[in-house]
């Protein structure tokens, strides 16, 4: 079955094993989680060599203490061994990483994110309106991964003609080997078209600057301390390429649990089809209790010390962040799905220098989307046996989810 929600359980009867790699244990790594919160919330893996952090105090800390905890490894466990040579602001630690989060901070305005309502509702309404009154259609391969792809492109500035061969790059890029946990060739080719076509819009928008993103970006500058800096050209597509990659794959992976978590929750989603206005706190609570994104690494610049374990410095750490929601010292009863919770934090978006900067858009899109199904379709059903996960190391969730109406 590729998808089953286990009972989470505090069994201490055989030695504890997490393994983001095991395709098995990502499944459902809940149980694991509960385990190693309670049991070794400093846990050690032998066979790959990383540490994993899985309380929340511990994983805030982590994400807040940038002198000790490093991105410049990258955030996947398979990536933590050697620095990432590549200019993307993810990748890079303070002071470096803010003054170029300055001059990329400028794209998700409050009036820029405000600025996409309608398009996103306009696209809502076209995807979803042809599905009215059929049995059931793929809620992510027909709906959830195109959404955010098509907002992307509309924020870059592509021409409305060429919006669905972008969006099938993107969509490409995020397949990975299930084996290997790698790209795939077809993956590899579709980010090399997204930096030949966004290269080709540079040089575009040089010439001739618009309102959209690119512009934006190549326009901005800040002062670093040793004068006024611009991002490159070369690093404009870096960060479409980490834009396309990460808003596309939070907002398809968020939406696949919505459609998966609501059919299993059918009260809660009774709740939220009689007062919608509980629905931008029940996109927090999918947030909080399924993150897209629940695994990401550092790598340590420093000796520190987590639970009587002392941790040196040239370590891999894996901060559990999808664990970290699910902690009893932060919420009550966390592993209950609760619509009307009032959870003041959770960390599926990192907090600290690297909260992301798409956050604000994501949880609009994850509105408008949610807002437009249960409007049309208030009750569905999911078949376990039908959705089909994603497998990466750092995200989880589902590329197929078939919901079946009525």
């Amino acid at each position: 079955m590729p998808w089953t929600v286990s009972p989470v359980s505090n069994d201490a009867g055989e030695p504890i094993y997490y393994d983001p790699f095991d395709p098995e244990i990502d499944r459902d790594p809940h149980p694991v989680w509960a385990r190693m919160r309670e049991e070794q919330p400093a846990y050690w893996n032998d066979r790959y060599g990383f540490w994993a952090l899985s309380r929340f105090e511990d994983v805030w800390n982590g994400y807040h203490d940038t002198a000790t905890f490093s991105s410049t490894h990258g955030v996947m466990p398979e990536s933590l061994d050697e620095p990432i040579g590549m200019s993307m602001v993810i990748f890079m630690d303070p002071p470096e990483h803010d003054w170029m989060r300055k001059l990329v901070s400028p794209v998700f305005t409050p009036r820029r994110i405000a600025a996409l309502q309608s398009y996103i509702t306009q696209l809502v309404d076209q995807y979803l309106d042809p599905f009215v009154g059929s049995s059931g259609f793929d809620y992510i391969g027909e709906f959830g991964a195109l959404l955010p792809a098509m907002v992307i492109g509309q924020m870059l500035g592509v021409p409305e003609a060429d919006r669905d061969m972008v969006r099938r790059w993107f969509d490409d890029m995020m397949h990975h080997d299930p084996d290997s946990g790698g790209m795939t060739e077809a993956a590899m080719n579709a980010a090399g078209g997204i930096m030949n076509y966004s290269t080709g819009l540079i040089d575009e928008r040089r010439k001739q600057p618009d309102d959209d993103m690119i512009s934006v970006l190549l326009e901005t500058e800040v002062d670093t301390g040793d004068g006024l800096r611009r991002l490159t050209p070369d690093e404009v597509v870096s960060f479409v390429v980490l834009l396309a990659g990460a808003g596309v794959e939070t907002v398809a992976r968020l939406l696949s649990w919505a459609g998966v978590t609501l059919a299993t929750h059918p009260g809660e989603r009774d709740l939220l089809v009689k007062d919608p206005s509980l629905i931008p706190g029940a996109i927090e609570e999918l947030l909080r209790y399924e993150a897209p994104s629940p695994v990401n690494g550092r790598w340590t610049l420093r000796p520190f010390e987590a639970h009587g374990v002392k941790i040196p410095a040239g370590s891999k750490v894996l901060l559990l962040n999808g664990s970290a929601n699910r902690d009893r010292r932060e919420y009550d009863d966390p592993d209950r799905f609760d619509v009307r919770r009032k959870a003041s934090r959770h960390i599926s978006f990192g907090f600290g220098a690297h909260f992301c900067l798409g956050a604000a858009l994501a949880r609009m899109e994850g509105r408008i989307a949610l807002e437009g199904t249960l409007a049309r379709f208030p009750r569905w059903s999911v078949e376990p046996s039908e959705v089909i996960p994603v497998r990466t190391t750092t995200v989880r969730g589902f590329s197929s989810v078939p919901i079946h109406l009525g």
